[in-house]
């Protein structure tokens, strides 16, 4: 198996409120979307919705086997304002804060959110970390 990850999907509660959230509060563009799940084309990878019922329908597992959270998401930036700016715009879109930004002991500058289901999603910039211009980035 190549060391690479092609997609990341999130199961959620309700789809409609979901793309409310990433679409109209954060502004990303939808690539494909149909009544069960919508995909955002990412630098080198897509981002996917899908609704719990029908994720789990798929895996052939009822709802409630489905783990929740337990996974961290990050969106690095090239510069501590860009934490600020990029959290300030996740709260306006509804976003619950878990942790305000903040200097941090690696030696960046980083901040966490939740979205409507309680995804989370670390917002940091990096210096250690270079990052290409089409948001790719490399340790």
């Amino acid at each position: 198996m190549e060391q690479r990850l092609s997609l990341v999907t999130l199961a959620v509660a309700d789809l409609g409120r979901a793309r409310a959230f990433y679409e109209e509060g954060l502004g990303w563009k939808v690539g494909f979307t149909n009544d069960d799940v919508a995909f955002y084309q990412l630098p080198g990878m897509v981002f996917g919705l899908w609704s719990r019922a029908s994720f789990a329908k798929d895996l052939g597992l009822p709802e409630s086997k489905l783990l929740p959270g337990g996974i961290g998401l990050a969106h690095n930036v090239r510069s501590r304002g860009e934490v600020d700016r990029v959290i300030a715009e996740a709260r306006a879109a509804g976003a619950r804060m878990v942790k305000a930004p903040h200097d941090a002991a690696w030696g960046g500058y980083t901040g966490t959110f939740a979205d409507p289901d309680g995804h989370l999603w670390e917002v940091a910039w990096n210096p250690g970390w270079t990052m290409d211009a089409n948001g790719g980035v490399r340790i």
